[in-house]
Order: structure tokens, then sequence, then C-alpha cells
């Protein structure tokens, strides 16, 4: 039995048409194949798919470009002047926005203010005041933000230092120290922090120096800068 007349019309199932697309696609491009060697003929094909997924040949002998621009000659239409024309229009479009910009970058600049009227020179300062609270937010967030880092750096350091003198209290129990105590109303020798604060500094006596065992120093006027 010989195979039915095939109607040529869209295939509404999806999978059915992308796979007779694919075997006609096959098909087509082997032909193509076939006329260049055989016939040597200058063959270009190009196909996209119903999901827009592109095929092509074009004869090894030749390119695209060129087969193109044999047909312009050919037929005497001109395939680029269209697209010429949208990208050129489009290029139009962005040095316009180009010129817009730098002319408000001057206005913001304080410059080419001249011709301006009232209503613009209100908008431009409008502008500039929204800019500057936007500038101002982001200082003061930053510098509060600095702020509380060097609160806990100051912080940590402090725990540090009562940690030293913890150690130094302990180690007082086994060795013999000498103590500078901080004494804000003698002129002797006081030790002043810039703080105001009031501390007691050991100082101890190596074991090897027995000559300096039970000498009573006086004060030395040490102060913190």
């Amino acid at each position: 039995m010989g195979r039915g007349k095939i109607v040529i019309k869209k295939i509404e199932n999806p999978t059915n048409r992308q796979v007779t697309y694919s075997k006609r696609r096959t098909g087509i491009m082997k032909k193509a194949k076939e006329l260049t060697v055989l016939c040597d003929a200058q063959v270009s094909i190009i196909m996209f798919s119903s999901t827009g997924k592109l095929s092509e040949y074009c004869s090894p002998s030749s390119e695209t470009k060129a087969i193109f621009d044999r047909y312009q000659q050919v037929t005497g239409i001109n395939l680029w002047s269209a697209q010429y024309e949208k990208m050129q229009n489009y290029l139009n479009h962005l040095k316009e926005i180009n010129r817009n910009l730098r002319k408000e970058i001057r206005q913001r600049m304080g410059e080419g203010l001249d011709g301006i009227g009232i209503k613009e020179l209100r908008g431009l300062e409008q502008n500039l005041d929204e800019a500057l609270k936007v500038v101002r937010e982001r200082k003061y967030h930053l510098i509060g933000t600095q702020t509380d880092t060097y609160k806990k750096k100051l912080k940590s350091a402090q725990e540090a230092h009562r940690n030293l003198l913890q150690d130094l209290e302990i180690e007082g129990d086994q060795a013999a120290y000498g103590y500078a105590v901080e004494d804000t109303g003698s002129q002797d020798g006081p030790v002043v922090l810039a703080d105001g604060g009031s501390h007691i500094y050991a100082i101890q006596v190596q074991p090897n120096q027995p000559n300096l065992q039970g000498i009573a120093y006086g004060f030395y006027d040490l102060r913190l800068a």
C-alpha cells in the first residue's frame, strides 16, 4: 500500500511539530550539501524553529554575507537599510541621553544656569537638597559605625588592662613588690593618668638584687601624656 497524502498545514501537537521540523531540517541540509558538491552551487540556508533555535548552512567555498551581498546586487533590494536606520535611530537616542546627562551634571555643579527659568531652578534646588540629605545620612551612618567599632576596641583594651592588674595581684603573694600609689595632692612624684583614675602600680624586686631588698624609694614624678 502506498503512503497517504500528507495535508500541508500547521501541526497542532507541539511534540509532533518539533519532531517533523527536526527530520525535515536534516533533509534540507542534506540536499543543500548535495547541491553544493554535485552542481558547484553557492547555497546558504538560515532557519529558525518555533522555539527560536537557529540552524544554518553555507557552502564551504563562500560566506553567508557574501551570498547576501550578491543577492542584493542581483535583485536590487537593500537588506541592510532597515537595520541601519534602526541602529542610527538608537544611536541618536543614546546621544540625546548623553547630552541631557552632561547638562544635568554641569547644572548640579553650578554651571550652565543661564537661561534657566525659576521653575527649573527650584526643581534643581530641590534635587540638590535631596541629594545632600542622602549624603549626610550616609556620612552619619559611617561615623556611627566607626564610633561603635572604637568603643568595642576601647572596651577590649580596658578588659585586658584589668586582667593584667589581676595577674599582678595574684603574683604579689609570692614575690616582693614595691608599690607606687597615685597621690594627686603630693608634688613629690604622683603618677597621674589622663583619665584621672586612681591605680596602684607594682614594681617587682628581682631575687638576684639582694641589695635592693627592704630599701624604700621616694616617689618619682611619672606622668602619662
